[in-house]
C-alpha cells in the first residue's frame, strides 16, 4: 500500500523532488542521496521504485526538458527559479516518459511548486505543464529538434547530453573506427542500468538462482531481492560493481602470473571497490596489497570494502603523487584509478553530465599524467601499471597514455590490455582494435553493458 500524501504530494514524489533540488542546489550525488532519503521516508517497494525512476529519468532527460519547458513558458529556463524549475522538470518527465495519469503529474507538480514559491509559481507551473500536457512526446522532440541551430546541438538536445560530451564520444567511437555507434552510446547512457554484482574470488559465490554476466567471471546479477541484505550477510564479499570495474581490477592481477611475494599498490583507491577484489586475489596469489587514498571520507570506505578479506591492507591518505615518489622501485603491480570526468558512468550518474565542463579536462589530464608518472617511477623493473578511467574522452586516455610512454621512452612498453581482458572474460568480448597502433581496451554501455571504461597495462621494462 502506498504511503498517504504529504501536503498534496505523495511521499514518492517528494523524495523525487527532494533529492533533485539538493543535486542542483547543494551539489549531492543522487546515488548516494536517494537511498538514504527512501529508507527515511519509509517507502514501500513500489513507491521506492517509483521516486528512483522519477528522480533518475529526470535528472538523465534534463536537457531535453528544460528546452521543452523553455518553449512551453516562452522563457529561457535558467531564468526560471531553480525550485520551480525541478517541479517543471519532474512534471515534464512524468508526461512526457511514463504512464503516470496527466492530472497527478500536473497536480503534484503545481503543489510542490506552491510549496516553494506560492501561489504565483503554482499558477505558473499549471499553465506551462496543461501546455506541454496538449502535445506528444514526438511533437515536442520535433519542436526541440526545429530549434537547434547546429546538428550537433540536435543531438544534444534530443539525447540529453551537452554538446562537448556528444563530440568527445564522437571522436572516442571514431578512434575505434565506429562512429556511427553514437546514437547507440547516447541512448544506452539514458538507460536504467541492471545492478551487477561481483562475488570475491575465493572467498564468495554468486547465489544459486543469480544469473551471471558475459565477461566477469566475478559478475553476476539478481532478478529480484535486495542487493543490500545480500552484501550485508556476505559481510563485504559480495558487493555491487560494475562489470566494467571488475575487469579493470582483473587486467592487472592477472595479466601475467603473480609470483608470490609480490607488492601491488592501489593508488587512488577510493571508494574501494576495486580494492576489495585486488585484495582477494592477492591473498590467493601470495601478493601483498598496499592502498592509498587522499580524501579519508573515501579511505574510510576503501577500509571497510576491504574488511571482509582476510588479508591486512594498509590504507595510506596522501596525495598519490607524493605516495608513489616516496616508494620509488617498490611495487611489482600498481593501479591508478585515476580521477576524472566521469562521462563514462553517465547512466548511473546523470547528474555529473551537467556539471562537468570542457574547462575540467586539461586539469585532470595533467593530474592524470603526473598521477601515472609517479606509478610508473614506483614499478620495479618488469612491474606492471594499469591504468584506468571511468572516461573514454581521449584526452584523458590515449593521449595521457601517449605523454608518459614518450616521456619514460624504450623504459616502458605497453601490454595488449584487450588481449589480456580476452583471456579474463567467460565468454568472447568485442574489442576491436583502435584505429592508431595501441593495446589500451575500450569498454562500452551500448556495446557490453559496462561503464565506458578504458584501461591500459604498461610494463617497465627497466
Amino acid at each position: 500500500m502506498s504511503a498517504p500524501r504529504i501536503g498534496g504530494v505523495t511521499p514518492a514524489r517528494r523524495v523525487a523532488y527532494e533529492t533533485l533540488r539538493a543535486v542542483h542546489d547543494s551539489d549531492a550525488y543522487a546515488n548516494l542521496l536517494l537511498p538514504r532519503a527512501i529508507e527515511r521516508a519509509g517507502l514501500s517497494t513500489a513507491d521506492a521504485a517509483l521516486a528512483t525512476e522519477l528522480t533518475y529519468g529526470t535528472l538523465r532527460r534534463q536537457g531535453t526538458y528544460d528546452a521543452i519547458v523553455a518553449s512551453a513558458a516562452d522563457r529561457p529556463a535558467d531564468g526560471i527559479d531553480p525550485p520551480v524549475l525541478d517541479a517543471l522538470r519532474l512534471g515534464v518527465h512524468q508526461l512526457l516518459s511514463t504512464r503516470v495519469a496527466s492530472h497527478a503529474a500536473v497536480n503534484e507538480s503545481v503543489q510542490l511548486a506552491r510549496d516553494a514559491g506560492g501561489r504565483g509559481a503554482a499558477g505558473f507551473v499549471n499553465a506551462v505543464l496543461r501546455r506541454v500536457s496538449r502535445d506528444t512526446p514526438g511533437a515536442w522532440l520535433a519542436r526541440v529538434e526545429e530549434a537547434a541551430r547546429s546538428d550537433d546541438e540536435r543531438i544534444g538536445l534530443v539525447s540529453s547530453h551537452p554538446v562537448w560530451i556528444v563530440r568527445a564520444f564522437r571522436r572516442a567511437l571514431a578512434a575505434e573506427g565506429r562512429a556511427d555507434e553514437l546514437d547507440a552510446l547516447l541512448a544506452a547512457d539514458n538507460a536504467s542500468p541492471r545492478v551487477t554484482m561481483a562475488a570475491l574470488p575465493g572467498l564468495a559465490e554468486p547465489p544459486i538462482d543469480a544469473a551471471r554476466r558475459a565477461y566477469s567471471p566475478l559478475a553476476f546479477t539478481l532478478d529480484g531481492g535486495d542487493p543490500e541484505q545480500i552484501v550485508t550477510a556476505s559481510e563485504g564479499r559480495v558487493r555491487v560493481q560494475d562489470e566494467g570495474s571488475q575487469l579493470a581490477a582483473l587486467a592487472l592481477s592477472r595479466a601475467v602470473p603473480v609470483q608470490a611475494g609480490e607488492r601491488w599498490l592501489d593508488l587512488c583507491a577510493g571508494p574501494g571497490g576495486k580494492t576489495a577484489i585486488l585484495a582477494a586475489e592477492a591473498l590467493a596469489t601470495g601478493a601483498t596489497l598496499d592502498a592509498n587514498e587522499i580524501v579519508p571520507a573515501r579511505a574510510g570506505l576503501v577500509r571497510r570494502s576491504v574488511a571482509g578479506v582476510p588479508l591486512e591492507v594498509e590504507v595510506s591518505e596522501e596525495d598519490g603523487r607524493s605516495r608513489a615518489a616516496g616508494a620509488a622501485g617498490s611495487y611489482d603491480r600498481v593501479l591508478v584509478d585515476a580521477p576524472c570526468t566521469g562521462l563514462g558512468a553517465l547512466r548511473r550518474r546523470p547528474e555529473a553530465r551537467w556539471r562537468k565542463t570542457p574547462a575540467d579536462v586539461p586539469e585532470l589530464s595533467e593530474l592524470q599524467r603526473e598521477l601515472l608518472t609517479a606509478a610508473v617511477d614506483a614499478l620495479r623493473p618488469g612491474g606492471i601499471v594499469a591504468y584506468v578511467t571511468c572516461s573514454p574522452h581521449l584526452a584523458e586516455t590515449a593521449a595521457v597514455v601517449a605523454d608518459v610512454r614518450r616521456a619514460f621512452g624504450d623504459d616502458l612498453e605497453e601490454i595488449d590490455a584487450r588481449a589480456v581482458i580476452r583471456g579474463v572474460a567467460q565468454h568472447p568480448i568485442e574489442l576491436p582494435d583502435p584505429i592508431e597502433p595501441s593495446g589500451r581496451a575500450q569498454l562500452w554501455p551500448h556495446r557490453h553493458g559496462t561503464d565506458a571504461m578504458s584501461i591500459t597495462l604498461l610494463r617497465r621494462t627497466a
